[in-house]
């Protein structure tokens, strides 16, 4: 997983990694430790592990807004170019 977010390309990177990687369907907005896994009823992440996640998406914020790029857009794209691909 990227460790550092700092241009445009690493928030595309991040998000494609939670989708594809980590199986996530995810919100910007939302705090990872607050996602569940679903079969088993636990949380997905450690709070390390949350913690890690949630400071990168801190990053990928600031990284859109100095760019003046909607991260929501981003996510969207990066969800639909992930989805034509499995078609």
């Amino acid at each position: 997983m990227i460790k550092e977010i700092k241009t445009v390309k690493d928030v595309e990177e991040f998000f494609e990694h939670l989708y594809e990687k980590e199986s996530l369907s995810f919100h910007p907005d939302d705090d990872f430790e607050g996602y569940i896994n679903g079969k088993t009823g636990e949380p997905s992440y450690t709070k390390e592990e949350a913690h890690e996640r949630d400071t990168l998406m801190e990053s990928c914020f600031v990284v859109c807004d100095q760019n003046n790029v909607d991260i929501y857009g981003v996510g969207i794209d990066v969800a639909d170019k992930l989805n034509n691909k499995q078609k």
